[in-house]
């Protein structure tokens, strides 16, 4: 072969084989810089807004019984007539994405206009005192800014939507791991060997960018309590199948309340979303008045205060349950991940003084078992818990407990909630096309 010729095979060679391998990785690489710097800016947000609103009603106590319920009239308001695709979690709407073809019916889903849209209008609900969470809007965020990035490139990758979710979950919750296996079991329900390398080295970079931030940290702190005595694995059991039968009937609640429910209750539903809001939000402010304003919000500091030994006010955890329930069949904007550990640890101080395990333990395996409840993803919750606690002595207690929640769950209801959603969605939007 001539140097002419090698020349000319090794160019080919550049354009046709290395420069789109270059360009894939570094769209990936860039798209988990974004994503992380994305989910910081969320962070930053949304608790901002939420202490601002719980500020507010610390110093007047009345105020959530006007300001939400119109609060979240205007937020269903806004996000039904400007912005359809923002409501509920976002991770719905990412999980029926993947499975569409077509780029315009995946783009009513994740987009850019959703993906800010879907900040403020968080931002407003944690304002108004909905119990809300943020991880699951940043795993919306996170898949619009891939799928947008999908664009700069000359075939659109198949892991795009993937790895921008399983983004999200590592950044807001700083726990790598738990993106990942969010991807897999949850998101994906399978491993896409194609493209695995490229999530995972997304999830890494977005993952670095909290931590070259805020640096190392733990969502609750570290832990170190564990088990011992084998009588306390005991009493593990029973009230990981109480978490499994009250994370399942929150899952079927929220799937009812897609559906559709039925006679003149749902009717007047479909005809009054908004006025249904107002009602929601105005349930939200009862049940923060009768738990003195502990259910507004993520209501993380009153998770960590329950694992610290510090208790919470009487009835948080049941009430939390209510007020997570009105603000995510409300169709505002907000997430079930944080308020699902709320509930949990809640469940296990309403038990603390019956059972005899340490109350730290005690709240890490209910936060665990009631979010694998409502998930039934039991590896994906054992694994968040862990990262965000730091114990690592609890693991098997831990993963004992979500594997009863997730069973009971079941037992309750057959569909997880995030794919039940989905598939709702998917068939409202083949009702829309045809």
């Amino acid at each position: 072969m001539s140097e002419r010729s090698f020349r000319q095979s090794m160019h080919l060679r550049w354009h046709r084989i290395w420069l789109p391998r270059l360009r894939r990785r570094s769209l990936f690489v860039v798209g988990g810089l974004v994503v992380g710097f994305a989910a910081l800016a969320i962070a930053q947000i949304a608790d901002y807004a939420m202490h601002t609103f719980i500020h507010a009603q610390q110093r007047w106590p009345l105020m959530p019984l006007v300001v939400t319920p119109a609060g979240f009239a205007g937020l269903a308001w806004l996000t039904k007539r400007y912005f359809d695709g923002a409501q509920g979690s976002g991770i719905p709407q990412v999980i029926a994405a993947r499975q569409l073809e077509n780029l315009e019916r995946k783009g009513r889903l994740v987009s850019p206009k959703l993906a800010l849209a879907k900040m403020v209008l968080l931002a407003g609900g944690l304002f108004v005192g909905a119990s809300a969470g943020r991880e699951g809007p940043t795993v919306q965020v996170g898949a619009s800014i891939m799928f947008w990035l999908g664009r700069f490139s000359p075939h659109r990758q198949p892991g795009l939507l993937l790895a921008g979710g399983a983004a999200g979950v590592a950044a807001a919750f700083n726990a790598p791991l738990a993106g990942i296996v969010f991807g897999i079991e949850e998101m994906s329900r399978s491993f896409e060997l194609r493209t695995s390398g490229l999530v995972l080295g997304t999830v890494i970079v977005a993952g670095l960018v909290p931590l070259a931030v805020v640096g190392d940290y733990t969502y609750f702190g570290r832990s170190s309590v564990d088990l011992s005595a084998i009588t306390q694995w005991l009493w593990i059991m029973p009230l990981a199948a109480l978490c499994g039968l009250a994370g399942g009937l929150f899952s079927r609640l929220l799937i009812a309340f897609s559906y559709g429910l039925p006679g003149r209750a749902g009717g007047w539903i479909r005809q009054n979303p908004v006025l249904f809001a107002a009602l929601c939000g105005l349930g939200v402010a009862l049940c923060g008045f009768l738990a003195h304003g502990s259910v507004f919000g993520t209501s993380a500091d009153q998770a960590k205060a329950i694992m610290a030994g510090e208790g919470a006010p009487a009835g948080f955890g049941p009430l939390k349950f209510v007020a997570t329930v009105l603000s995510s069949i409300s169709g505002i904007p907000g997430g079930i991940f944080s308020p699902s550990l709320a509930v949990g640890a809640g469940i296990a101080d309403l038990f603390s003084s019956l059972v005899p395990v340490p109350i730290a333990a005690l709240t890490i395996v209910c936060m665990a078992s009631y979010l694998a409840a409502v998930l039934q993803a039991p590896i994906t919750a054992f694994v968040i818990v862990t990262e965000m606690t730091g114990n690592h002595a609890l693991i098997f207690p831990v993963m004992l407990g979500s594997m009863i929640a997730t069973f009971m769950s079941r037992l309750v209801c057959k569909d997880g909630v995030y794919h039940a959603l989905a598939h709702r969605m998917l068939q409202q939007g083949t009702k829309a096309a045809q």
